[in-house]
């Protein structure tokens, strides 16, 4: 043996005729359900990366719906805004502008009491 030292060679697993004549087809392997399982710690980690996703998520989606709900809020308030202030103009158009701006601020009063 001198310092060549050769690739190992690759043996062809010379296999007799099939006994159902269909040569033609690719040899089929033996049937082992067990080999596809994966591990516990491959499991774990997938549960725990689709967790992380989900939270992720999530946290989006409550995101996105507190800046829905301020919108919404913010719209109230200036219909809230708007009809007091056409009712104060009703007022005034029958009442003196003293006795609103009085009613006004009892309003407002009561408002705060009452919160």
């Amino acid at each position: 043996m001198s310092g060549t030292a050769l690739a190992p060679e690759k043996k062809q697993e010379i296999l007799g005729m099939r006994k159902n004549g269909k040569q033609w087809h690719a040899p089929r392997k033996a049937f082992r359900p067990g080999s596809g399982l994966t591990s516990y710690e491959q499991r774990n980690k997938l549960r725990m990366a689709t967790a992380a996703t989900k939270a992720k998520e999530k946290e989006m989606k409550d995101e996105k719906e507190a800046e829905r709900q301020q919108r919404v809020q913010a719209i109230k308030e200036k219909r809230a805004a708007k009809e007091e202030k056409e009712r104060y103009e009703k007022m005034a158009e029958k009442m003196h502008k003293k006795r609103v701006e009085r009613l006004k601020r009892k309003e407002k009063r009561n408002k705060l009491l009452n919160s």
